[in-house]
């Protein structure tokens, strides 16, 4: 099978989004202590979530996550737990994130992907910081 497919017992799919975040009001908070932690929370949620961060790069008031899953997997699940858990962690970690009613805001941009745009979507997340 080609590579750019997974499979299960009785499916074969290619699930990739690219999911944004933003900070509430667009706050820059995300300094790059805050984006150190960020990543390995982002990194061990997604593991036990059971979907695979492509990419990803934390600016310093929004998220962009390049994640693949299967099909059992909720877009709105996914973003759900991946900003509430860090933001638990976070919240917990930083006291200056602890006077906080809220690190995200409820919203997201999520966007779904083939496997036709994969690189330019790795490739955009990659130069954020250049941009």
């Amino acid at each position: 099978m080609n590579k750019k497919y997974n499979s299960s017992l009785n499916c074969i799919f290619n699930i990739n989004y690219h999911i944004i975040w933003s900070t509430k009001y667009r706050k820059k908070l995300l300094n790059k202590l805050i984006e150190i932690e960020l990543k390995n929370i982002l990194k061990n949620k997604s593991k036990n979530l059971g979907i695979i961060i492509k990419a990803f790069e934390i600016m310093p008031n929004h998220v962009h996550i390049f994640v693949s899953c299967t099909p059992m997997h909720s877009i709105v699940n996914i973003v759900k737990q991946l900003k509430g858990y860090s933001s638990f962690y976070l919240r917990k970690k930083f006291t200056n994130l602890q006077k906080l009613k809220s690190l995200w805001t409820h919203s997201y941009f999520c966007e779904s992907i083939g496997c036709i745009n994969e690189k330019t979507i790795i490739k955009y997340i990659k130069n954020q910081k250049f941009a």
